[in-house]
């Protein structure tokens, strides 16, 4: 029986933020986007689990890219501001879920920034929503989905985790957690009802 769903962030409930903050801050610094992320791998474990501030990444960044450190102090939130793009259908879909009974959580490698926009939004049709900057282990470390089997209060086999990486899904799985590679809202909800999430089949036929 399943009783919880997880959604992945990036990409699965928002359009994948990647892209648009790697085109913004490129153009911020005056490099390639390419050398923008060459340089960022070095970075990335340890500010998505919160142990780097914003200003020690872009004194990091900047010295490895040979560029001067933006004056803004709030590049990275307006940057976020900027992409930030919700996929509405899956909104819906999540409060169907909700009133339908699941206990629904959000699972993220996500940084500070992208976290306090996230709070901004109000977004009440979660239970648990588990970040990466905030709990210190990051996707596909396994210790990150036992805090969100915890919180949810639930079993890997009640579980479903949908994710737009598939290094992040295998994760799960080796959880015993049911996993769903996320292409499209249609692929998914097909997905679920194979499970089965019995009342999606409600869901899917509802207005």
């Amino acid at each position: 029986m399943i009783r919880a769903v997880i959604f992945d962030w990036g990409g699965v409930l928002i359009d994948d933020p990647a892209p648009g903050l790697i085109a913004y801050f490129a153009e911020a610094l005056g490099v390639t986007g390419e050398a923008l992320v060459n340089a960022y791998i070095k970075f990335v474990q340890e500010f998505q689990k919160g142990m780097m501030s914003e200003r020690s990444l872009w004194e990091g960044l900047c010295a490895a890219l040979g560029v001067q450190r933006p004056y803004n102090p709030t590049l990275w939130q307006d940057a976020v501001r900027y992409v930030y793009s919700p996929k509405e259908e899956m909104f819906s879909f999540i409060v169907r879920l909700k009133d339908a009974g699941y206990k629904i959580g959000v699972l993220s490698n996500m940084e500070m920034a992208m976290m306090d926009y996230f709070n901004e939004q109000g977004y009440d049709m979660f239970d648990v929503t588990i970040f990466s900057c905030a709990e210190g282990a990051r996707k596909p470390e396994q210790w990150i989905y036992k805090i969100a089997l915890d919180r949810l209060q639930v079993m890997p086999r009640e579980t479903v985790f949908i994710d737009d990486k598939e290094e992040n899904i295998a994760a799960a799985v080796g959880l015993g957690i049911h996993g769903i590679l996320f292409t499209s809202p249609e692929q998914v909800i097909k997905e679920l009802i194979a499970l089965p999430v019995n009342t999606v089949l409600e869901l899917q036929s509802t207005p």
